[in-house]
């Protein structure tokens, strides 16, 4: 090594006055697990775990109670500056994506979660149009174009659901042509006639296919108690519906159906020969109608009705077409018999709740209780329905002391929560307020009672206490027990005209709007009687005590200057004089 080099080269340690410098190696244990681990994952692992702490961080800002009343307040901000302005549309999917990842049970929801079109999309539109219980009604038939949608029932845009949602105006409510049934909404729903007349257009400028209504509408005139029908024809039904055998009972779906009418579709109902056969096929009280070659119908007094007729008919239709194809044909197949099963299978379907007994205070209606179910499932999911639930899923929690035969109607207080500590002075003053409150609403008659006091070693004391204790005859007391009012003419008697109680009520209204006083409704015991004693004369007094009247003014004149008088008034009044 040359002189010119070891110059160059610093062998000598620094000085130890110098401080120390940690390296990062310093810091590292090399014995230490979780540093194996790390050293030894591949570099492309390590950048998906370094992403997912960045995402962790990002969920949990969306998801904070106070990112979101932010966010609700500038919704609210922008919607008070006009009807669709400039980043409203961004805030609101923000909104859909937060309230979807939400939910409870989804630790990590799908990325389609929050891209969901919310269904109730009615809140802030023009809603003056709409009759009573139309919202709830549009709500219910976007659901349903959904669930149609997700159990794979669609058949582009060939399949159709109408409600009736009017039977004075018959207005019939369904989906355009040209939407898919995952983009209908309750405000984009067509509200049309039994003609097929557009009455409202709805938020989108398409129309409805006048060939796939017509048979909606012969059925809607046809029978005046259906209000929902569901059209499908999908691969199982139509294969199903160009049977010679049609709809066999081989499945408990197929006897649920009951009867089941054929009609021999000629792809419109136009005439009027074919309104007349089809009201012949159908009947009264048939559910199901199979279009020969085409496809099925589902018929219900309600939307769950007809959704619980499609989902069967479409279930059975698949368990026959998958066992004509495992047994070979008709001979190889159980039949059973129809009028044997019907009064265990069609009758208790019927009833409601699929024949479970939920209580005599929850009376469920045809298919009721499993659409509410299927609700619940797209409100988990997002889709916000807009749905009103008859029963809470979440158990009431009991309630707490309570002793009386009937509880009572208003209760001044309300139970705090017992996972907030309260300090023992306030709690002492709330439990004797809550005794209190007890005793004045309880409808039970109790009496003021001396009680001899006992001492501590058990013996009995001289000394009395005041006691309210319970009377044993309390309906000698009490004002009865209140009457629960179910019918509203529950008090009108037996075999009464109803057109006299209906003439009754509207006098009653009617007097109502003036201000009269009377003595209340005549007595039906005592309008016979007649009042001998005749009516007292009223006698007048004059009143001398009242302020003296003003004097005469023409007093002191003449009968010739009084009529002078009169005369120059009158030429006064025609104009003659000034």
């Amino acid at each position: 090594m040359s002189s010119d080099a070891s110059q160059g080269v610093i062998t000598t340690p620094p000085p130890p006055s110098m401080p120390h410098k940690e390296r990062y190696f310093d810091r590292i244990n090399e014995n230490d697990p979780e540093y194996i681990r790390e050293r030894n994952m591949s570099p492309d692992l390590r950048q998906d775990f370094n992403m997912m702490e960045q995402r962790k961080r990002v969920t949990q800002i969306l998801q904070s109670p106070a990112f979101r009343e932010d966010l609700e307040c500038l919704i609210q901000e922008q919607m008070k500056k006009g009807q669709n302005p400039t980043g409203l549309l961004a805030l609101q999917q923000i909104a859909d994506y937060i309230m979807a990842s939400s939910f409870s049970g989804f630790t990590s929801p799908p990325l389609s979660l929050g891209m969901v079109t919310p269904i109730n999309d009615l809140p802030g539109a023009d809603t003056s149009s709409y009759v009573k219980g139309e919202k709830l009604t549009r709500c219910k038939l976007a659901s349903l174009y959904r669930l149609v949608d997700l159990f794979g029932w669609a058949h582009l845009a060939n399949t159709y659901i109408s409600v009736r949602i009017s039977k004075e105006q018959d207005h019939i409510i369904l989906i355009p042509r040209g939407l898919s049934f995952s983009e209908a909404t309750a405000s984009n729903l067509v509200k049309v006639n039994i003609i097929g007349e557009v009455v409202d257009q709805g938020s989108t400028n398409l129309k409805i296919d006048y060939a796939g209504f017509s048979p909606h509408a012969a059925i809607y005139s046809t029978r005046p108690d259906v209000k929902c029908v569901i059209h499908i024809h999908t691969l199982a039904t139509a294969a199903v519906s160009s049977m010679k055998c049609g709809i066999l009972p081989i499945s408990q779906e197929s006897l649920i159906l009951g009867d089941v009418a054929y009609y021999d579709y000629q792809g419109s109902l136009d005439e009027q020969e074919e309104r007349i056969q089809l009201q012949k096929v159908l009947g009264p009280s048939c559910k199901v109608l199979v279009l020969r070659n085409h496809g099925v119908v589902a018929l219900g007094e309600t939307v769950e009705e007809a959704f619980h007729y499609i989902f069967n008919v479409q279930m059975a239709c698949e368990i026959q077409v998958r066992a004509l194809a495992g047994a070979g044909g008709v001979d190889n197949l159980v039949v059973l018999d129809l009028q044997k099963y019907k009064a265990f299978t069609h009758t208790i379907a019927v009833s409601g709740g699929g024949g479970v007994n939920m209580g005599s205070h929850q009376k469920w209606k045809v298919g009721e209780i499993e659409f509410e179910g299927l609700m619940r499932t797209l409100d988990n999911l997002g889709y916000r329905t807009g749905y009103a639930y008859r029963h809470p899923l979440i158990r009431e929690k009991p309630r707490h002391k309570s002793d009386v035969e009937i509880p009572a109607t208003v209760t001044a207080f309300s139970f705090e929560d017992d996972t907030v500590p309260l300090s023992p002075l306030k709690y002492m003053a709330q439990k004797q307020q809550r005794e209190k409150t007890r005793w004045l609403n309880s409808p039970n008659t109790y009496m003021k009672v001396n009680v001899p006091e006992e001492s501590r070693n058990g013996e009995t004391s001289p000394r009395t206490k005041i006691t309210w204790m319970k009377a044993e005859d309390s309906s000698k007391f009490s004002s009865g027990t209140p009457i629960k009012i179910e019918d509203p003419n529950q008090f009108v008697p037996l075999n009464t005209n109803p057109n006299d109680v209906l003439e009754k009520r509207n006098k009653i209204r009617e007097q109502n709007r003036y201000d009269l006083k009377t003595a209340g409704p005549q007595s039906q015991l005592l309008a016979g009687i007649v009042v001998d004693k005749p009516p007292s004369t009223m006698q007048f007094e004059d009143d001398d005590l009242g302020p003296p009247a003003p004097p005469n003014p023409f007093s002191h004149l003449t009968e010739g200057e009084l009529e002078e008088y009169k005369k120059t008034i009158e030429r006064k009044q025609q104009g003659l004089e000034g």
